[in-house]
């Protein structure tokens, strides 16, 4: 089957995949085929070299001391933030916040400029499709401060939203919006620019969650212009352990710390305590240094590559096999048809998630089966679970042959 269309793009991964060791193993005698990618992307060696070189010759701490370890450190963590920054094309290299992931990201604008700016009745406006991360810190939240959530609803499987939806939604009492830019479970791009667009024109304040676009597309903070973005390092070929929020400098000049400690402060005494500004307010303690250079590394990677040829890639192999899996007998497959990210979820009803999982494993793929932390959405559209197969610059569409013929013996088992 991969032979009936061309790659419309440059990018060559077969060669790409030589500089993924993990790549090059076998599971249970058969070569790895991994399309897991929506929860965490494979790191290339670039990213394993550059933590290897912090820990053998430049480990010590940083900003905080004057030798030369301790000097080295300090410049590859800082450059680092200027790489995430010119990566995102962020407006300046301050509103750069290095935090454990996207999870942490967000919790820190729930506790900080959402704790200090919203009162009871306040609407925060989210959509149907958020992950859990973008979900449960907003519940919390209003528990504590009497807000309400309103939600975008997801109306059918394809689950595109549309400006006029939100538009509609973002009413006076609206202050705050936050929405995923890829839905990791639908495959759905949101249209990034035109969402904040809508809030800005009504001062609503926006939260962006890239934990699945920033790895996978090009993003313009200074075309986008949402207050607040954040993505995970591990989702961008880069280690675990680490991710970014970026914030519009006035509001984070305004916020209250998220973390007391050593770092953060300018002057504390026995009486009182004052802070540094922007982004060192929000880093209190030991960063994960080596995490931080890992992700510097993981952008610069993905940048040589070009984010236009990745996502092209990555759109090219799920149109593709959303193609060829609705092909199969019995199957549901969520998401667009067209304009699809690189991503596919699909449900058999005769056959549960789990079950298309392990027989894939068993073949050498790497799938995911459950309710990818989306079990509101799963609720509305009537499911518990889908399998999900999650695409990236390495995969091929030979894979996605191995794939569909694993999914036929599977189904054709079950129906014996």
């Amino acid at each position: 089957m991969a032979t009936e269309t061309a790659y419309s793009t440059t990018l060559n991964p077969e060669t790409i995949r030589r500089d993924f060791p993990i790549l090059q193993q076998k599971i249970h005698g058969k070569p790895l085929i991994y399309l897991d990618n929506g929860a965490t992307t494979q790191k290339p060696v670039e990213v394993i070299e550059a933590m290897n070189q912090y820990y053998r010759e430049d480990n010590s701490n940083v900003h905080r001391g004057i030798h030369t370890l301790s000097n080295r450190a300090t410049e590859a963590f800082e450059q680092a933030r200027d790489t995430v920054a010119q990566f995102l094309h962020a407006p300046c290299r301050e509103e750069i916040i290095f935090t454990k992931g996207t999870t942490e990201a967000i919790n820190l604008v729930a506790r900080t400029w959402a704790e200090q700016n919203l009162k009871a009745g306040d609407v925060i406006l989210l959509t149907e499709m958020e992950h859990h991360s973008n979900l449960v810190p907003w519940q919390l939240l209003a528990q504590r401060k009497g807000l309400v959530i309103r939600y975008v609803p997801v109306l059918d499987d394809e689950g595109i939203l549309t400006t006029e939806q939100v538009a509609e939604m973002l009413t006076p009492e609206v202050k705050f919006f936050a929405f995923t830019h890829i839905s990791n479970t639908l495959g759905v791009v949101n249209p990034a620019r035109e969402f904040c667009a809508l809030a800005r024109e009504r001062g609503i304040v926006t939260l962006v969650d890239g934990a699945q676009s920033a790895g996978h597309m090009a993003v313009d903070l200074n075309d986008m212009r949402p207050d607040f973005f954040v993505f995970s390092g591990h989702k961008t070929a880069g280690p675990t352990g680490v991710g970014v929020l970026y914030g519009r400098y006035e509001l984070l000049e305004q916020m209250p710390p998220f973390h007391g400690g050593g770092e953060m402060i300018d002057r504390v005494s026995f009486e009182r305590v004052t802070f540094k500004k922007p982004p060192h307010k929000f880093e209190a303690g030991t960063p994960s240094i080596a995490e931080v250079i890992g992700l510097g590394a993981s952008l610069k990677y993905l940048s040589n590559i070009g984010m236009d040829r990745i996502f092209s890639h990555d759109h090219e192999l799920a149109a593709y096999a959303d193609k060829h899996l609705r092909s199969l007998p019995g199957i549901r497959v969520l998401g667009p048809r067209t304009n699809r990210a690189g991503l596919v979820s699909f449900h058999f009803e005769n056959v549960h998630a789990h079950d298309l999982v392990t027989f894939a494993d068993m073949d050498g793929i790497a799938l995911r089966g459950g309710h990818h932390c989306t079990q509101p959405l799963m609720e509305k559209l009537g499911l518990h679970s889908t399998a999900r197969a999650s695409f990236y610059l390495y995969n091929t569409k030979e894979e996605i042959d191995h794939l569909l013929e694993n999914l036929q013996k599977t189904l054709s088992f079950f129906a014996s």
